[in-house]
């Protein structure tokens, strides 16, 4: 619905630091005007209630190509977003990592490169956002294409370094191999909360929207004891411009590696299903491997109340690998560990294996995998008995 619409664009609009709402509402468009978006009489209307309200910032929740935004800005004296601008600004306020910041950049030029109509200052400008809302920015300047050609060159190379250093960091976790629980779903659907409740870590959870941008990864002990590595991962949005799917594609790499996604789905809002819905499109446009077994985690179940709750209960009860929790109030979530612990449970072998005295690596893997029964030294080595799944197997072979 639009008024749905319209509530997730207020969110994102409260997503960016030092900005007061005076006002939104659903425009309904009969047909796009290619010079204005707008009709001439709605462009009025608008344009007097922005004077008397005194608006310097007007933001569009779709696409608004740059001849529209020039021609509007220039007939009601504001600035103006659309969409994909203002997910940018929120992008680049919140990235913290070297990556984070490299991506936030390359989206950016990506979307602004055949944006002539506006300003490029922003190039020089090292943290704070891209000039969209105010600042340097504010001045309309003539954007040079090659300048910026050689700027996204410099960036991708800057981050072919970032990237190879995460994978040599990649590369060693395989080596102690402990499976990777990542947790996906659609922004603000409670995935730092529940990632802080699983592992006692203390990651930025707030009400709003792009609260999490960089991948936060722990450990967790499950009631098992096995370890597993949980990956909180930047929340999932309708309508997330392709450029931006493809810039953040490596910060998303985690979920590819995933052994187990959690796809944590907030259960208290009227579009749940139409958000779990896009979630499932860019798991399937970042070409994740549909063999992974995945979980959906219905969180925030203490705003669900009375005979809604208990519809909601009796249909996870009915489907598999559903999983009702609250991860403010940590209802459910002894349940969720334990499923995750039988997930990884998996049909185990007995084995009987001679380790050389060189290959202390690899004995250290099975003692930290704790699938060690017996062990034996002798004159040229270890006689171990191990009791292990084939996935653990497969890793030792490959050490």
């Amino acid at each position: 619905m639009p008024e749905h619409g319209l509530a997730e664009a207020v969110s994102l609009a409260g997503a960016l630091p030092n900005l007061e709402m005076t006002g939104a509402e659903v425009v309904r468009l009969p047909k796009l005007h290619p010079g204005m978006l707008f009709g001439s009489g709605k462009v009025a209307e608008l344009g007097a209630r922005m004077s008397a309200l005194r608006v310097d910032l007007v933001l569009v929740d779709g696409p608004v190509s740059p001849v529209q935004q020039r021609n509007l800005e220039k007939e009601w004296g504001v600035k103006l977003l659309d969409r994909t601008g203002l997910i940018l600004e929120i992008f680049a306020d919140r990235a913290r990592t070297r990556e984070g910041v490299l991506q936030v950049e390359l989206a950016a030029l990506s979307y602004q490169r055949t944006r002539l109509v506006r300003a490029w200052t922003h190039l020089e400008r090292q943290r704070g956002g891209f000039g969209f809302v105010g600042g340097p920015g504010e001045t309309q300047i003539e954007a040079d294409r090659r300048a910026i050609d050689d700027q996204v060159i410099r960036l991708k190379r800057q981050l072919d370094r970032v990237v190879k250093t995460r994978e040599l960091h990649r590369a060693a976790r395989r080596k102690v191999p402990f499976p990777v629980v990542a947790l996906v779903g659609y922004t603000n659907a409670g995935k730092s909360t529940l990632f802080n409740r699983m592992t006692g870590a203390d990651v930025l959870a707030k009400d709003m929207l792009f609260a999490t941008l960089d991948p936060t990864m722990r450990g967790v002990v499950l009631p098992s004891g096995r370890k597993v590595i949980a990956s909180d991962t930047v929340g999932f949005i309708s309508d997330l411009p392709t450029q931006l799917v493809a810039a953040f594609r490596a910060t998303l790499e985690e979920v590819l590696e995933a052994d187990l996604i959690l796809h944590v789905r907030d259960i208290s809002h009227p579009e749940s299903a139409e958000q779990a819905a896009d979630v499932a499109d860019i798991l399937a446009s970042l070409k994740v491997n549909p063999s992974v077994p995945m979980f959906e985690v219905w969180n925030k179940l203490d705003q669900v109340e009375g005979s809604e709750r208990a519809a909601l209960m009796q249909q996870a009860e009915n489907r598999s690998g559903v999983y009702p929790v609250s991860a403010l109030t940590g209802e459910g979530i002894d349940g969720l560990l334990a499923a995750v612990s039988q997930a990884f449970d998996e049909e185990k072998s007995r084995r009987d294996l001679h380790l050389g005295f060189a290959e202390g690596k690899r004995r250290a893997f099975l003692h930290d995998e704790g699938v060690v029964e017996s062990e034996e030294m002798d004159e040229t080595g270890w006689n171990i008995a191990v009791q292990w799944t084939a996935r653990q197997e497969s890793r030792f072979r490959a050490l």
